[in-house]
């Protein structure tokens, strides 16, 4: 199994050194050059076996080349030992033909534990066998950040620099990045947006000379390993609800598209998977984009929902590149359209081949909090404003007769003020978090410049 770029110049690679890598040196992304294929008998398998076991069998083919079975079963065994639910990603019904698929149980809250956790492990494996040293720099809108330093803190052989936006993140989420005290992380305040903060990363990627000279390494959703780990839910939630012998639809709350394209693989892989919706807040050029066929930056609009929050949705890249047919020039052209015009107009061809696939809806504020508020009072159930905004779209999308399973991406407790804002109560943080709001805050607050934040990196990173 080899990975190619989106954009088509950078050699294919392996997955170990897919994943140590990051972002392609052409600037694009890595996809599979094929994608392993699971026939009715063996989704069908999945019925009844471990999270674990599940996962195995899912990404084993993806990386068989660069990790073998037992370092494959080690890091999925350690990656989510310290989930708290036995299931790991449970389903909970809201409604006949609606369901939650609960990603919050991992030691941060937020779905992004679910990857973090499993390449955590296998950079570990991966770095102790070359003796090698990196440093990952990632970009957060909220969780991701969290999810990196978590998985990443106290390792021997890695510098951990997380930049988020600063003032844009809820309080919890900045304190999950501010208050370990492991000297080998590091969170970066920066002046701007999350796309300001994507913008700078991918610029620190784009400069070949200070990314060998630093060793550096990508966990953000643009990394392929990042895509992979989370294909693994969807399988289970699948088959938990009758797949392969029935189709099942999902909506997911996304701004940089990387965890919806993770269901596109899935299906991809043989899941009958009927429709993936996207759900997008008041920041919604993907909604545009599929709608319209315009994708087109606009103002980044802070909302209850920060983690989506973006105007520039990366991992859209990837599904670009499956409607152009893998075409990477033509990839390359509209990614420096992107650059240059502040848009592209997306193909008609490349249009219908994503509507095959992809359908999306928006969600105000309002309705946002709105659907806290009804959510809780039909079920019980108190969800954050991202999964809200899910349920919402959901709503709008679903069918008679086949299943819709919504993505709860992250633990109300994380957003307490919006929660509280549309029910009245403030969701409590679970016990092994309960002092979060006590601890001392360790952070640096940087420019939005290359220069400045390189120097830093220099700086703080152990030699």
């Amino acid at each position: 199994m080899r990975y190619i770029s989106t954009r088509g110049q950078a050699p294919a690679l392996p997955f170990a050194e897919t994943m140590l890598t990051g972002l392609a040196r052409d600037g694009g992304l890595y996809v599979p050059e094929t994608v392993p294929q699971m026939d009715a008998a063996a989704i069908a398998a999945l019925e009844g076996v471990s999270y674990e076991e599940a996962a195995f069998r899912i990404v084993q083919p993806f990386v068989a080349e660069s990790f073998s079975e037992t370092e494959l079963r080690e890091a999925i065994r350690r990656a989510y030992q310290g989930f708290g639910h036995a299931a790991r990603a449970p389903l909970v019904q809201l409604a006949p033909g609606h369901h939650l698929l609960e990603l919050f149980h991992g030691p941060t809250l937020a779905f992004k534990d679910f990857a973090m956790q499993l390449i955590g492990q296998l950079f570990q494996i991966a770095l102790a066998r070359e003796g090698r040293r990196i440093t990952i720099v990632g970009a957060t809108s909220g969780d991701t950040g969290s999810a990196a330093i978590e998985a990443f803190r106290g390792l021997p052989n890695v510098d951990v620099f997380i930049l988020y936006p600063h003032g844009r993140v809820s309080a919890v989420q900045r304190r999950q990045m501010t208050t370990p005290d492991d000297a080998n992380v590091h969170a970066l305040a920066i002046d701007g947006t999350f796309d300001d903060a994507q913008a700078r990363l991918k610029d620190l990627f784009n400069d070949h000379d200070f990314r060998d000279g630093v060793g550096l390494a990508g966990v953000n959703s643009i990394n392929w390993a990042r895509v992979l780990a989370q294909v693994v839910y969807y399988f289970t939630a699948a088959v938990s609800l009758g797949a392969p012998h029935r189709k099942v639809s999902f909506t997911v709350p996304t701004g940089n598209f990387g965890d919806i394209y993770a269901g596109s693989i899935a299906r991809a892989m043989g899941l009958p998977v009927e429709r993936l919706v996207v759900a997008t807040n008041q920041n919604d050029i993907l909604n545009r984009a599929l709608t319209s066929g315009d994708y087109r930056v606009g103002r980044v609009e802070p909302s209850i929902s920060p983690s989506m929050d973006i105007q520039v949705s990366s991992n859209f890249e990837r599904a670009l590149f499956g409607a152009y047919d893998g075409d990477g020039a033509a990839v390359a052209q509209l990614m420096a359209e992107l650059s240059g015009q502040g848009g592209f107009a997306i193909s008609q061809g490349a249009r219908e081949h994503l509507a095959e696939i992809y359908d999306s809806g928006r969600v105000s504020e309002p309705e946002t909090l709105a659907t806290i508020a009804r959510v809780r009072a039909e079920t019980g159930e108190i969800v954050c404003p991202h999964t809200a905004v899910g349920i919402k779209v959901a709503d709008d999308h679903r069918v008679d007769g086949t299943p819709m399973i919504t993505l709860a991406t992250a633990h109300p407790a994380k957003f307490p003020d919006a929660v509280e804002q549309a029910i009245g109560l403030r969701p409590p943080l679970p016990p092994h978090m309960a002092r979060l709001m006590d601890l001392p805050e360790r952070v640096t607050r940087v420019e939005n410049d290359n220069a400045a934040l390189k120097s830093l990196i220099l700086e703080r990173r152990t030699a």
